[in-house]
C-alpha cells in the first residue's frame, strides 16, 4: 500500500523548514556522514560501499543513479531541521491541528434501516490539536498506512460527520478507496 497519508504528514511539517535542504550530491552525502557520524554508517543506510560515500564526499563522484539519489534526498529530508520539524509537530499537536483535505470513499455503520451508504466525497476539514498528536505519535512509531488513515477517519468521523458530537452519535465512519489525501499544517 502507497503510504500517502504518511508522506503528507511529512510534507506538512517539512513546509516549516526555514532553509532548503542541499542540492548537490556532495553536499547532501556530508551531511549524512555527519549527521550518521561516519562513512561506515552513511555507507550502511544507503546501500553502498564506503568507497563510494568517501568518493561523493570528495567530489569524485558528482551524479548518482537516479535510485541512490532518491535514497540521499528520503535519508536527508527525514533527518533534516530536527528542531523545526519537532517545533511544527509540537505547535499542531497543541494549539494548531491539521487541516486534511480528501477525495476517498467513506462507508459507515450507521443505525439500522438508515440510507448512508457509502460514497465518494471530496472533504477539507479541519481536525483538533489532539488528532494532529494521535497522528505523529503513530507516524513516529512506524504506524502503517492502514493505521494511519484509521486515526484521521475517527478525526473525520468526530469533527465532520458528528459534528463534534452534536449528530448521528452511532456513526462509524471508515476509509475505503482513498484517491487523494493531503495534510497541511
Amino acid at each position: 500500500m502507497v503510504d500517502r497519508l504518511g508522506d503528507g504528514l511529512d510534507r506538512a511539517v517539512e513546509q516549516a523548514f526555514t532553509r532548503p535542504i542541499p542540492k548537490s550530491a556532495q553536499a547532501r552525502m556530508k551531511y549524512l556522514v555527519k549527521q550518521l557520524k561516519g562513512t561506515k554508517a552513511t555507507a550502511e543506510v544507503l546501500g553502498v560501499s564506503q568507497r563510494t560515500v568517501e568518493r561523493y564526499v570528495t567530489g569524485r563522484l558528482k551524479r548518482p543513479r537516479k535510485d541512490l539519489a532518491a535514497r540521499m534526498e528520503r535519508e536527508v529530508r527525514r533527518r533534516w531541521q530536527p528542531q523545526v520539524r519537532a517545533r511544527a509537530k509540537r505547535k499542531a499537536a497543541s494549539t494548531d491541528g491539521i487541516v486534511v483535505s480528501t477525495r476517498a470513499r467513506f462507508g459507515y455503520t450507521a443505525a439500522p434501516g438508515s440510507t448512508d451508504d457509502a460514497r465518494v466525497r471530496d472533504i477539507t476539514q479541519a481536525l483538533a490539536p489532539h488528532w494532529a498528536q494521535r497522528l505523529f505519535a503513530a507516524r513516529d512509531e512506524g504506524a502503517d498506512e492502514r493505521q494511519l488513515l484509521d486515526i484521521a477517519a475517527q478525526g473525520l468521523g468526530e469533527h465532520y460527520f458528528r459534528d463534534n458530537g452534536r449528530r448521528a452519535h452511532d456513526l462509524q465512519v471508515e476509509f475505503t478507496d482513498v484517491q487523494d489525501i493531503e495534510i497541511s499544517l
